[in-house]
């Protein structure tokens, strides 16, 4: 399987970095044919906006929404986690969301980059907590039926998946532990 990473803007770098030391078959994704080529997407955290944006103009937009309706395995991480959802209570009138998990969020949901902060949860299938990192993350304010809750903070969901897709308000890149990383790559392998 060859993941890709949606290199547009944000920490694509960390996330190529880490599925590729688990293993993975890894290339970064700028354009409708780099998409083409891939099996998996793995959609980092930014600037929800900007991406949206980028997406657009890069041509990403269609075709990653067409792979995403079909089944194409997905990981959004922060602002990969608005880009997924089904719907955004405070995102700008341009901005587009896929729909590819049900869930609703709202931007900045934790507060500005100031309120950034790490905590431990307790993620389903791992044996010991992970240290996750909060920066201007989103916050999940409601999900359907379908949607599985892996992890939460206090209890606020913060890691959820349904079907193929799987969303973290939180940045798992940023941390030294790739066990969340793993479970994707578990999941859609």
């Amino acid at each position: 399987m060859r993941v890709g990473v949606l290199a547009l803007q944000g920490a694509f770098a960390r996330h190529a970095s880490i599925l590729a030391d688990l293993g993975a078959s890894v290339s970064e994704v700028r354009t409708p044919a780099q998409l083409d080529l891939v099996d998996a997407l793995v959609v980092p955290g930014g600037e929800s906006t900007v991406i949206s944006r980028l997406l657009i103009t890069s041509g990403l937009h269609e075709p990653l929404g067409e792979r995403l309706a079909a089944g194409m395995p997905a990981f959004g991480t922060c602002a990969g986690m608005i880009l997924l959802a089904s719907s955004i209570l405070d995102g700008r009138p341009d901005q587009r969301c896929f729909g590819a998990i049900d869930v609703t969020v709202r931007r900045n949901g934790y507060g500005r980059q100031v309120d950034s902060f790490e905590a431990d949860i307790v993620v389903d299938g791992l044996d010991e907590p992970f240290r996750a990192v909060f920066i201007r993350a989103p916050i999940v304010t409601d999900h359907g039926p379908g949607v599985t809750v892996l992890a939460r903070h206090e209890t606020v969901p913060v890691l959820l998946r349904q079907g193929p897709v799987t969303v973290a308000s939180f940045h798992p890149e940023f941390t030294a532990d790739h066990r969340v990383h793993a479970q994707f790559l578990q999941e859609v392998g």
